[in-house]
């Protein structure tokens, strides 16, 4: 019995365990940390709720041209003399009333006020989603730059794991050399003096891996603690072509890049602002109807209801005529048919008391302050702004783009250079160690030789990575996905 509980549990357990070990993730490649840092960044989040306020915004602008309609009831009590709603007449008593009403409005004309305010929430909202996505592009040039360094480092820790290797191989020779008399014992000191150099140099490039990787974490808003590596991409750097000119990287970064497009839909947006405050100056015509009715409970007496009939009065004698006997007769009059009822109920006062009202109201502004041409002047001075960060924008971009183009042209040649330092000293480097194992090249020589072929190598890379991360910001600009 206890072994089949024991299997059931197991059977529960081990697909848990299995989903939480998938959960934590140590191997980042360079689209999983950009899509992770993209999905946690504070700044991705705050920019995210200021396009949904915006929005919002844009909704009430679209609601403003619906008609309102409101609706409401009061009910009260009444101590003492007070007035009848229903008769108007004073009592003394306790009154209960009650008062229904419904009111609604439009605005017929406004100096298309609203149809401006439409416009112009339209734009913010443009504007604010293209401040999202430079937002994003923000953090995604971060993450590109943090992930170059961790894989830039992670190549020169694994240089310098291979040179302290090929130290201790080295080391080992002399040692067997010094025991049999073939070298002196300074030569063994030498290269253990050299073996410690090149376990420094390991130990600070681990440290700067380390560093990097630190960096690259608090990007993804990772603890220090997690667990985390990155796969090296295999970038074949002679793909990597600049075949364009300044000009046309600039024009494709001015038609792609969000900030350009933010800032000219802001300028859209105080023009927009200004035609709307310029609407306050002009006339305004607006419709309203009303429904009101009341209830009181003084006039919930007997009272007579009628049944719609007449009937012709008789003509009694009220009189004669003084000295005479001739007789003086009322006038005929018409007298109603009904009957009377002892509740007058609040629905059926409410249904009598019924009010209806319609308006038109046409309102001229003259004086108010000047708060109508101090708005529209405001509007006016706000797309003076807008169009000054507009220009702005686009010239720090041009800026930028120059730079990175000339950046990217520095970095191709300098890797050009650095690969045939590279290949010369190597080919020296194995010339120098030929010559030492035969005894033609001293110690100092075979190491300074090995110090220039480990400076080159470390050259080569700083050089590779710098000429691919700046032939990526190159097609960044130009709206080309960035991927390694």
């Amino acid at each position: 019995m206890r072994t089949k509980l024991l299997l059931s549990f197991l059977v529960i357990l081990i697909p848990i365990l299995n989903g939480a070990a998938q959960e934590i993730k140590t191997t980042w490649t360079l689209q999983e940390c950009v899509d992770y840092a993209v999905a946690n960044n504070l700044n991705v989040k705050r920019s995210t709720y200021g396009v949904e306020t915006n929005e919002v915004g844009y909704n009430l602008a679209w609601w403003a041209l619906a008609p309102s309609f409101n609706a409401g009831v009061s009910n009260g009590y009444n101590w003492g003399r007070s007035i009848n709603p229903v008769s108007y007449q004073y009592v003394t008593q306790r009154n209960n009333s009650i008062n229904p009403n419904a009111s609604s409005s439009v605005t017929i004309f406004n100096g298309l006020r609203l149809q401006y305010n439409i416009k112009q929430t339209s734009r913010d909202l443009e504007a604010s989603k293209a401040d999202l996505q430079k937002t994003k592009n923000d953090v995604i040039l971060n993450v590109i730059s943090l992930y170059t360094n961790v894989i830039f480092n992670k190549e020169l820790y694994e240089f310098s794991k291979s040179q302290l290797s090929s130290a201790q191989q080295q080391l080992d020779r002399i040692i067997k050399q010094v025991n049999a008399g073939a070298l002196s014992r300074s030569n063994q000191l030498n290269q253990e003096a050299q073996v410690a150099t090149y376990e420094l140099n390991v130990v600070t490039r681990e440290n700067s891996v380390n560093l990097t990787l630190l960096q690259l974490k608090q990007a993804l808003q990772l603890e220090a603690s997690v667990p985390m590596d990155v796969v090296i991409p295999d970038i074949n750097v002679e793909d990597l072509v600049i075949d364009q000119n300044r000009e046309d990287v600039f024009q494709q970064a001015y038609n792609t890049m969000p900030e350009i497009k933010r800032d000219n839909l802001k300028v859209e947006s105080s023009d927009y602002a200004v035609r709307a405050a310029r609407a306050n100056l002009y006339p305004r015509l607006s419709a309203g109807a009303n429904l009101n009715s009341n209830y009181s409970s003084v006039s919930d007496t007997r009272h007579f209801v009628a049944d719609g009939g007449v009937i012709k009065d008789a003509t009694p004698q009220i009189g004669t005529v003084d000295g005479t006997s001739a007789k003086v007769l009322a006038l005929p009059q018409d007298i109603n048919t009904g009957y009377y009822v002892n509740s007058y109920t609040e629905m059926q006062q409410i249904k009598d008391n019924l009010s209806k009202s319609v308006n038109l109201t046409l309102t001229i502004p003259i004086l108010n302050g000047m708060q109508s041409r101090g708005t529209m002047q405001r509007a006016i001075i706000n797309k003076e702004v807008a169009l000054i960060t507009a220009r702005q924008t686009s010239n720090t971009l041009r800026q930028s783009v120059e730079t990175a183009f000339n950046d990217a042209l520095a970095a191709s040649k300098t890797y050009a250079s650095t690969m045939k330092q590279v290949n010369a000293r190597e080919e020296a480097n194995r010339m120098t160690k030929q010559r030492y194992e035969s005894g033609a090249a001293n110690f100092v020589e075979y190491q300074l030789s090995e110090n220039d072929l480990f400076q080159a190598k470390s050259d080569f890379v700083r050089a590779k990575y710098d000429f691919i991360f700046k032939k990526k910001l190159l097609d960044f600009y130009q709206g080309k996905p960035i991927q390694y």
